[in-house]
């Protein structure tokens, strides 16, 4: 399976970048039950291999299945990121399909990539998944105990890989007058075509 075309540039960017810890940082966008968009911070941690060690398209994140965004990709799996890229002035939104690869993940591949995910993260990491709820009402900082790092080799229940599998990627590069633009389209058959459009 050959990489899609938009990776090169991507991988050029994220190189240019590795300076810039917050270059991994990206927003994402999901719908809510409600119908109405909701956006946050994320932090990308590379792209999906596969057992057979090919390469995929499917960008790694993290979450918590106790999220409000794990629950609106449940009811609704369409999302978009958006990265900008500061030292050169690109930006990337990537549309697509999320996928939550949870504790019941049937696929045995699957499972291994949420292990591999769980062990890349930090101790304080792994330690946020032991928290409280997300978004419910919290207690007394006092009265929080941070304890020992969960297991490493070991995922808490409420720890998920989160995949975007993108199907749109729309690249803009603002150097340059006039400016350039590129959208890349992903059809049913996961084969990538490009078209210049105006900025």
């Amino acid at each position: 399976m050959s990489l899609s075309p938009w990776r090169s540039h991507l991988a050029r960017n994220l190189s240019q970048h590795l300076s810039q810890p917050q270059s991994r940082y990206l927003q994402l966008a999901t719908v809510g039950m409600d119908g109405r968009p909701a956006n946050r911070t994320i932090v990308f941690r590379g792209f999906l291999d596969r057992p057979d060690q090919l390469k995929t398209d499917q960008l790694k994140f993290v979450t918590d299945v106790r999220s409000q965004k794990a629950s609106h990709i449940q009811h609704n799996p369409y999302g978009e990121v958006c990265w900008y890229f500061t030292k050169t002035r690109e930006q990337f939104r990537i549309a697509g399909t999320l996928h939550l690869i949870t504790s019941d993940e049937p696929n045995p591949s699957m499972q291994q990539a949420r292990r591999i995910g769980w062990q890349e993260l930090s101790d304080s990491g792994r330690s946020q998944f032991a928290w409280a709820d997300p978004g419910q009402p919290s207690a007394d900082s006092s009265e929080i105990s941070l304890g020992e790092p969960p297991d490493r080799d070991h995922p808490l229940k409420h720890f998920c890989l989160l995949l975007l599998e993108p199907t749109q990627v729309d690249h803009l590069e603002l150097r340059g007058n006039p400016q350039s633009r590129c959208l890349y389209v992903c059809d049913l058959d996961r084969n990538w075509s490009s078209q210049s459009i105006n900025p």
